[in-house]
């Protein structure tokens, strides 16, 4: 699976959270509800300040690798970021990632997409990873997988 490194600067972001890990049997209820509530809860349409009309799933606050727990976000970037009520406030750091480009069905491409990352041998940092959603296309969807990756 090819990638390119990519230096990015620090953004915000603002959505949803909840704890999981990738062996829990409810990973994927997890995630998929948060997505749910994002966009069907009216969370989405009430964040002010977008940066940009992209989503983001956001892996964080790892306790170990991507066999740990971890918390994840459903959010969209926003130029200054504060909790309201249900919403979270997440600092995606600056720094060295590996950016993957995919196609293909939203769900099914980055799952098999995040498959093929764990079994490569990346400098990893497990301080954040996040997928940029660039349309809203359930069939042929365009996301970009950023891995952080520790400074060489």
């Amino acid at each position: 699976m090819e990638y390119e490194i990519v230096n990015l600067e620090e953004k915000i972001a603002v959505g949803l959270s909840a704890r999981t890990s990738n062996a829990s049997p409810d990973m994927g209820a997890v995630i998929g509800g948060l997505w749910n509530q994002f966009y069907n809860g009216g969370v989405y349409a009430s964040i002010q300040g977008k940066a940009n009309q992209k989503a983001l799933g956001i892996y964080t606050e790892y306790e170990g690798d991507e066999k740990a727990e971890y918390t994840v976000l459903v959010a969209c970037e926003v130029a200054e970021g504060r909790e309201t009520g249900e919403c979270a406030v997440c600092h995606i750091p600056a720094g060295r990632y590996a950016k993957f480009v995919i196609h293909g069905d939203m769900v099914q491409a980055v799952g098999a997409a995040w498959q093929e990352i764990w079994s490569m041998d990346l400098p990893r940092t497990f301080l954040c990873d996040f997928e940029e959603y660039q349309d809203d296309s359930m069939e042929n969807a365009e996301i970009h997988i950023y891995v952080g990756l520790k400074e060489e």
